[in-house]
C-alpha cells in the first residue's frame, strides 16, 4: 500500500510541476492561440483540430467545448475535430494511406482564414506533420501543440504550444489545460 500512495504523490508532484513551468513560460504564444481561433471564429470562420491517440479525444473534446459550451451561454462556434468520421478516416487510410486521414479532410474543409490546431506529443506523427504542411499550403493559420523537444510540429507551425516534458502522459494533461484556458477566453469573445 505504500508503494501505491508513493507512486500517487509522485506522479501528481509531476503533473504540478509541469503545470507550474507552464505557468512561469512566456504567455505570448498562447495569447497568440487565443487571438487567432478569436479571431476566426468571430470572422465566420472555422477552427479544424486533429491528432492521434489521447490526442485525438483532446481535439474531439476541444470541438465539443466550443461547438456547445465550455462554461457559459453563447452562440455555437465551427470547431470540427477530423479525428471523428471512422468512415473518412479509414477510406482514406485505405485509399491514400494513415499519412493523408487529416490531410483529405483539411482539402475537404478547410479555407483561408481558418485555423488548424495540431496535437502530438511527440511533435513528430507523420500524419499531423502532412496535416500541418496542407493546412499551411490552403492558407490556414497553424498552431500546434507539443511535447518533448517539439519536434518539427513546432517548428514548422504559426504558433507553437510547447509541453517540453518526455512523459506523453503529463504532456497530455497540459495539452488539456491549455486548451481549456483557449477555450475560457475565445468563450468570452463569442
Amino acid at each position: 500500500m505504500d508503494e501505491r500512495r508513493a507512486a500517487i504523490d509522485r506522479i501528481l508532484a509531476e503533473t504540478i510541476r509541469v503545470h507550474e513551468a507552464l505557468r512561469a513560460a512566456d504567455p505570448e504564444p498562447l495569447l497568440r492561440a487565443i487571438d487567432a481561433v478569436a479571431g476566426a471564429l468571430n470572422s465566420g470562420q472555422a477552427v479544424l483540430v486533429f491528432g492521434n491517440g489521447g490526442s485525438a479525444a483532446d481535439a474531439q473534446h476541444f470541438a465539443a467545448e466550443l461547438v456547445g459550451r465550455f462554461e457559459r451561454e453563447r452562440r455555437a462556434a465551427p470547431v470540427l475535430a477530423l479525428t471523428t468520421d471512422t468512415s473518412a478516416l479509414t477510406a482514406i487510410g485505405n485509399d491514400y494511406g494513415f499519412e493523408h486521414v487529416f490531410v483529405r479532410q483539411i482539402e475537404a474543409f478547410g479555407a483561408p482564414g481558418d485555423v488548424a490546431i495540431a496535437l502530438t506529443t511527440s511533435g513528430q506523427s507523420p500524419n499531423v506533420l502532412a496535416g500541418l504542411e496542407a493546412a499551411r499550403a490552403r492558407g490556414l493559420t497553424t498552431i500546434a501543440l507539443t511535447g518533448r523537444d517539439g519536434g518539427e510540429a513546432g517548428r514548422m507551425a504559426d504558433i507553437h504550444l510547447h509541453v517540453p516534458h518526455e512523459s506523453t502522459a503529463r504532456v497530455q494533461e497540459a495539452h488539456r489545460t491549455l486548451l481549456h484556458v483557449i477555450c475560457a477566453l475565445v468563450e468570452e469573445g463569442l
